[in-house]
């Protein structure tokens, strides 16, 4: 880590870059903008837009023009989750890397926070935070084991909830340390809300953009702990993740795509896909899984725009 063109990569001391990606992601964006702005640590956010039809990227330019710290990045089409990170990183000044959702409601001293648990550990390549929904519930998502085959037929099963007697029946979801530990080594965090140092995001070459939406986060914890950095979460630190804004709009494209993700860590890092034949129970069980998901989820689409028509 001492080689002077990594060094010049590094960016400014102190300064994060804050990277939100959009995608007809609605008006409340702006919102967790100013939140971000309000950041007790020295901020620029770089919003990456995957060509929004909603308005949302008109309002939110409008209301940030005169505000240098703030730039917007607006693609032609939708590159997906993590292309869109790649490119905003790319555009990045800072030394840290903060990739935060639209979604996602930090307060004012959170990345100051999450900036001195980095600083306090060189050994951390990629810190999370505890996740909560509205009803103040934490996101399981916000702490996990590797999804290998076998801790996700557990926690489908149901034997995940015996681990506490019998570990190896242990389930994606990792629960909280009982120890109370303010900092605590994952396997994966949610990437709703990841920071890096910009040396670790560029070393392992940001996402894997052969993923469009979901499990990018995922392979991206992976190949930051390959690389010999830890992946950690700062338990002491909740952040209210809204959720769904993105996904309610189109929920069969991303129920797909997220598929697609699954697949695709499966078979770069579960020892289980070696196997021929559990690689094609595992591809049928995944596409089965969306195909008979999809009656729902147009059903659910249908009618959560006729609650919309009621409402206007």
């Amino acid at each position: 880590m001492g080689d002077p063109c990594e060094r010049s990569r590094a960016g400014a001391a102190g300064l994060t870059s804050v990277v939100v990606v959009t995608a007809d992601s609605g008006a409340d964006v702006g919102d967790t903008l100013a939140r971000v702005l309000c950041s007790t640590a020295p901020v620029e956010v770089l919003v990456v837009d995957n060509a929004s039809r909603d308005g949302s990227i008109g309002q939110l330019a409008a209301r940030f023009a005169q505000n240098p710290s703030v730039r917007i990045l607006r693609n032609a089409e939708n590159l997906g989750f993590g292309t869109a990170c790649n490119l905003g990183a790319a555009e990045a000044r800072g030394d840290a890397v903060l990739l935060l959702n639209p979604d996602c409601l930090i307060e004012a001293d959170t990345i100051a926070r999450l900036r001195a648990v980095l600083d306090s550990d060189p050994h951390i390549g990629l810190l999370g935070v505890l996740q909560t929904g509205a009803d103040g519930r934490v996101d399981p998502a916000s702490r996990r084991h590797d999804p290998l085959l076998k801790r996700a037929v557990s926690s489908a099963s149901g034997l995940a909830r015996f681990a506490a007697r019998w570990p190896g029946l242990a389930g994606v979801d990792m629960p909280a340390n009982e120890n109370g530990a303010a900092v605590e080594p994952v396997d994966a965090v949610s990437g709703a809300l990841m920071l890096l140092p910009r040396l670790a995001f560029d070393r392992v070459g940001g996402f894997d953009q052969g993923y469009f939406l979901h499990c990018e986060d995922l392979d991206l914890c992976r190949r930051v702990r390959d690389a010999g950095w830890r992946v950690a979460c700062a338990n002491e630190l909740r952040v209210v993740h809204v959720g769904g804004g993105s996904s309610r709009q189109r929920p069969v494209f991303v129920a797909w795509h997220k598929r697609r993700g699954m697949w695709r860590w499966f078979a770069k890092f579960d020892p289980a896909a070696r196997n021929p034949l559990l690689r094609a129970l595992v591809f049928c069980a995944i596409w089965a899984a969306f195909a008979a998901s999809v009656p729902l989820l147009l059903l659910r689409r249908r009618r959560a725009r006729a609650a919309q028509q009621v409402e206007v």
